[in-house]
């Protein structure tokens, strides 16, 4: 039941009514009898008088009282026009209608509104009795904020009920796509409330058009010269048929490289290419596949990026007991290769310590001799007389845990590795060795390695100048007599290598295993046959192979290495959002790890903003410190490291934070979320093709109704304040009167 007067409207329920009467009646007899007991008439009647209005207004408050005002429109009523400006309207799968300028089948969302905005006929018979507003919606400010911006449709919708009082109606030209905000059904029902209808025209198709599309290349920022490598890219069909094509992979210079590979109907296709540095600095690459016969969409078949090269030395310590073929060829190899310096360590058992060009003659026992070193080869040697001390061992698992080195084992015959299993150096060890077959396995018969999975698409097995070269060669290559007794890799181990012809209870048995360990990597080569690879090609790849591990082991340890300073991180391609650590190696003037100071850091932001974060010491011993920052924007943030007080011996590098972007190119329309907001805001869904109804509709919409503003009484402070105030003042009366 609701009753007005003037412009004070009430909404009493049966419920509160009878209430009130009740608590009114009671209030009234009891004012009555304090009146007819007090002695002072006058004074006492006024203060009943005042409580019985207090205790009205308290039970008007339960009849929800409000204040009424209309307000009649004095303009042309309002349609709004909200268009979507957001990434997902760059998506190409808009058909253009017949007939379609030569050349032109599809365009882009966005280029479809623009052409529909650009229809004066529609829009002209809108505007002769309706003001006509067009606002875009879901743009991004920068191309910083691309990978946070998204498409709101509940915003805008909702904020049109505030600014507009006179709407009539509402036009949303959108593909439906929204990923921030509230559900705009909430906002259609507001409309709906106010008798604004809406008009959705979905743009863009549910499906995707016919179309082969790179999503994307990731590349690395950087790599070594004269070595591979890999650019894995992405590429989407939206083809009803496979696809057999070659990806090409091109430089400014006309060098190409190519892949053929074959893309499933309605696939994504995940996949990488080989590509070799030849020249320092940076180079512009174009990859690219060709237009299919069916594709509608060409100018998504290319990406361009650049990749920068530059030259690199690395340092080797290489240690052995007796001088057998593996290790005589891996010092050739690594002594010849340009970009390596090699050490060589050899306990010879019966001549004694090994001397010549690029030996040393004993341990470097200092830690400051042996963080010079990225990658340590430990042959057939073990803990014992006239081999390595336990101490030694410790120090190099520091040097791998710690300084982000890599060590690499090459058990052999004499079986000296398992005295390794007590030593630091155990925890390691990424496979388990069976202590019952201490000097291996014999073969009668050369074996072939076979590479798995992971062993094909590594870097560290790529003997090829391409992928599909490569399992051509691996199946080439002489095979061995001898190989480690390996029961099962451990595990977060990667395997890249087995036996090609032997199993145990756990499988094929593991070669060439691979895992993390701390800060750096560990190899274990479990066969000593790989010098057998030179037969009838000499150095190619032999030579190639033993390089890419010095590379590949010593990688993370010089991403950033300066004189006092090196500098590493992990995740290498962080996401928007993701915690990164930072490792620092510092040393003091004479290169012995620094231990009194401490290291500074100094971050740059894609948006240009600086902090300075102080990185924590882990291991005075080995000058290790370490922190965490939190990368909140995609792109480049840039990192100087340093030492307190001496900046310049900083050193510098970046990290690229690749994010996912909440607007995502290339995504099906969703007319369905249109339709709902039409349904419950009792408007229309138009479609493109019949674009020009809408005219038709607007126009046949009744006058919008006048505004009623609507105050709400019994929620108001300002009826709080006034009760408030008024059992304030009766209080007061009370104690004037003398009653208590």
């Amino acid at each position: 039941m609701s009753f007005s007067f003037g412009s004070l409207h009430f909404s009493v329920t049966l419920l509160s009514l009878v209430l009130s009467i009740l608590v009114l009646s009671a209030a009234a007899f009891l004012c009555l009898l304090a009146f007819r007991r007090a002695v002072r008439k006058k004074r006492t009647g006024a203060l009943e008088l005042l409580r019985f209005v207090c205790i009205l207004l308290i039970t008007s408050l339960f009849w929800e009282p409000e204040w009424r005002t209309v307000v009649a429109p004095d303009a042309p009523p309002e349609v709004l026009v909200l268009y979507d400006e957001s990434r997902s309207m760059d998506t190409e799968d808009s058909q253009v209608p017949p007939p379609a300028p030569p050349g032109q089948a599809v365009e882009t969302r966005s280029e479809t509104v623009k052409r529909l905005l650009a229809d004066e006929s529609v829009w002209t018979s809108i505007s002769e009795k309706n003001t006509l507003t067009l606002q875009p919606f879901g743009s991004a400010g920068d191309d910083a904020d691309l990978m946070t911006a998204g498409t709101d449709l509940f915003a805008p919708l909702d904020s049109c009920l505030e600014n507009s009082p006179n709407l009539r109606s509402v036009v949303l030209l959108t593909d439906g796509d929204y990923n921030t905000g509230q559900p705009p059904v909430a906002a259609a029902q507001r409309l709906r409330l106010r008798d604004v209808p809406l008009y959705a025209v979905p743009i863009g198709s549910t499906t995707r058009l016919p179309d082969l599309d790179l999503l994307s290349v990731t590349a690395p920022t950087y790599g070594i010269i004269g070595e591979n490598v890999q650019i894995p890219f992405t590429i989407r069909s939206s083809l009803n048929r496979d696809v057999r094509t070659t990806v090409s992979l091109r430089d400014e210079r006309g060098q190409e490289q190519t892949k053929s590979l074959t893309i499933l109907a309605n696939s994504e296709l995940s996949d990488s290419i080989v590509w070799r540095l030849n020249q320092e600095g940076t180079s512009t690459l174009t990859l690219s596949f060709p237009f299919e016969s069916g594709e509608l969409i060409e100018r998504n078949n290319s990406e361009q990026f650049t990749i920068s090269g530059r030259p690199e030395r690395i340092k080797v310590l290489v240690i052995e007991t007796s001088p057998r073929w593996e290790y005589r060829y891996i010092r050739n190899a690594l002594s010849r290769d340009p970009g390596v310096d090699v050490d060589c360590l050899l306990y010879h058992p019966e001549l004694g310590m090994g001397d010549g060009p690029d030996y040393i003659t004993e341990f470097p026992e200092s830690l400051d001799a042996l963080q010079k070193y990225d990658v340590v080869f430990l042959g057939d040697i073990g803990i014992g007389e006239g081999q390595l001390t336990t101490e030694q061992a410790e120090l190099i698992k520091g040097l791998v845990e710690n300084q982000a080195s890599g060590v690499v084992f090459i058990p052999g015959s004499q079986g000296n590795t398992f005295s390794l299993l007590d030593s630091p150096l155990a925890d390691l060890l990424p496979v388990q060795l069976d202590p019952a077959q201490k000097r291996g396995y014999g073969e009668s018969v050369a074996s072939p390695l076979a590479l798995t999975s992971d062993g094909s698409g590594s870097l560290l097995t790529m003997l090829g100048d391409t992928e599909e070269q490569n399992p051509l060669i691996w199946r080439s290559l002489p095979g061995f007599f001898w190989h480690a007794p390996v029961v099962k890799a451990l595990g977060g181990s990667t395997v890249l290598a087995v036996h090609a012809n032997r199993r145990n209870d756990f499988g094929r048995i593991p070669l060439i295993v691979s895992r993390a360990a701390g800060n750096g990597k560990v190899l274990f080569m479990g066969i000593d046959s790989a010098w057998r690879w030179r037969r009838g090609v000499e150095d190619l790849y032999h030579y190639r192979f033993w390089g890419q591990v010095a590379r590949w082991m010593s990688y993370q340890r010089n991403v950033a290495a300066g004189e006092r300073v090196r500098l590493f991180f992990t995740p290498e391609r962080p996401q928007p959002g993701d915690t990164v650590r930072l490792t620092a190696n510092a040393f003091d003037a004479e290169g012995a790890p620094l231990e009194d100071s401490t290291v500074l850091v100094q971050l740059t932001s894609p948006e240009n903003q600086t902090q300075r974060i102080q990185l924590e010491n882990d291991s005075s011993k080995w000058g290790t410190f370490s922190g965490l920052f939190k990368t909140r924007l995609p792109g480049e943030w840039k990192i100087k490291a340093f030492p307190q007080g001496e900046e310049s011996a900083a050193v510098e590098t970046s990290i690229i934070v690749q994010g996912t972007e909440l607007e995502k190119v290339g995504q099906p329309a969703r007319p369905d979320v249109l339709e709902e907001l039409a349904r419950v805001s009792r408007g229309a869904v138009v479609n493109v093709a019949n674009f020009s109804e809408l005219a038709d509709l607007i126009t046949l919409l009744p006058e919008p109704k006048p505004l009623t503003n609507r105050l709400p009484l019994w929620s108001h402070p300002v009826t709080a304040a006034i009760l408030i105030g008024l059992l304030s003042l009766f209080w007061l009366l009370r104690k004037l009167n003398g009653t208590f």
